[in-house]
């Protein structure tokens, strides 16, 4: 089946100002970054975006900024589902719905509190659909305030919905990948790897793309693993082998690091953030993100990119 779903698609940090507003100039920047790049969508408004620290008119305006600058060139999808009460929720996703985004992604935690059963979950999900009939949805398995993975039958009742169109999979494990691949076979459900030490094998596995943090250093070493991996699969897992160590940035000084990288490679932002202290950029941390340069720079000739 040919989806309208595909490829690599960063999830989109946010950049603000000095004084802690979101800078719409450097957001714009940023797109035709990620366009230039080879992208084939935008995820905006997600956790990357650090929406748990937006308000709700800085959610929608960072969506429509993203949507409206990449005028159809690429899918944009968001989220800002951050409420707890699902009356706040369908709330919020309907005007979310109403920007003109390509889909609204669902964060399976919002949908059900950590001790409580699947069927709570369902019930949540099925009152978002009959509320919100015209919506397209995704759904994503952030991992903040907590890991909520979706069963295998659940997302198998979601590829039977013509209107679930987008899972950005959490799990970091070939096993659930290859059964949530098996049981979404011909269904429209997208599967987007968020995990890098997994994709490539998820890919050969049948998974239609990636969605996931380090898009926001080199979206465009991700698409072309995702566009060589069957005909260059030496190359690729040299290409993956780089990726899974880069990927470890993740963990040491993020967001705050895709901020200073990207002042380094030609979109210029302040790298404050809400959801951490800048602080955490120490020195060590900006010599990695320079070694990581020019270590992109050395794979990138041998790419031809």
């Amino acid at each position: 089946m040919n989806k309208t779903f595909f490829g690599c698609w960063p999830t989109m940090i946010t950049p603000f100002t000095g004084d802690n507003k979101i800078d719409y100039t450097a957001v714009e920047n940023l797109t035709e970054w990620f366009i230039a790049r080879g992208c084939d969508g935008i995820f905006a408004v997600c956790q990357s975006s650090e929406m748990f620290f937006l308000s709700e008119q800085e959610k929608l305006g960072l969506a429509r900024a993203v949507k409206n600058t990449a005028a159809g060139r690429v899918k944009v999808i968001a989220s800002g589902h951050t409420a707890d009460d699902i009356s706040q929720q369908i709330d919020e996703l309907g005007r979310m719905a109403e920007t003109g985004v390509d889909a609204v992604v669902l964060v399976s935690n919002r949908l059900v509190k950590q001790n409580e059963d699947e069927s709570i979950l369902r019930n949540n999900f099925y009152d978002i659909l009959r509320q919100l009939p015209q919506a397209a949805f995704g759904f994503y398995e952030c991992p903040y305030p907590y890991l909520r993975l979706l069963t295998t039958e659940f997302l198998a009742d979601c590829g039977s919905r013509k209107n679930i169109i987008f899972l950005k999979d959490v799990s970091c494990a070939l096993d659930i990948q290859r059964e949530r691949r098996t049981a979404l076979e011909g269904t429209e459900l997208a599967l987007f790897n968020a995990n890098t030490a997994t994709l490539l094998d998820s890919l050969i596995a049948g998974y239609d793309g990636y969605s996931g943090v380090m898009g926001n250093f080199h979206i465009d070493m991700y698409k072309w693993m995702y566009t060589h991996f069957m005909e260059q699969p030496e190359l690729a897992r040299e290409v993956s082998d780089f990726l899974t160590l880069a990927a470890v940035c993740e963990i040491r000084a993020y967001p705050v690091n895709a901020k200073f990288y990207h002042c380094l490679t030609g979109v210029p932002m302040d790298i404050q953030t809400r959801s951490k202290s800048k602080e955490i950029l120490n020195e060590n941390a900006r010599h990695e993100i320079q070694s990581l340069i020019r270590m992109e720079k050395i794979l990138r000739k041998k790419l031809g990119l």
